[in-house]
């Protein structure tokens, strides 16, 4: 093994030994683990609770066409009634 094959062993082992250093010192750190869980949890009930209310929005704008449309089938209903009775009369 030459001389600069050599040191480029050591830069990489070196480099591999700092990015391991950061990955130990990054699992130690609990307070910011804990942090980063508590903003992933607090996007996914962000998320739900938007699904949530379109859902509901969606669900109150289906109840507020429902007592139209039985009204709009109770009057065809009594139209062609009507009619019918006329037809026979």
């Amino acid at each position: 093994m030459t001389a600069d094959e050599l040191r480029q062993e050591i830069e990489q082992t070196r480099q591999n030994l700092g990015e391991t250093v950061d990955e130990l010192a990054a699992k130690a750190d609990v307070k910011a683990r804990a942090r980063a869980k508590a903003a992933e949890a607090k996007a996914r009930a962000r998320d739900k609770v938007t699904a949530v209310s379109g859902q509901v929005r969606r669900s109150q704008a289906v109840q507020r066409r429902w007592p139209v449309a039985v009204a709009a089938g109770v009057l065809v209903a009594g139209v062609v009634a009507i009619w019918q009775w006329k037809k026979q009369a």
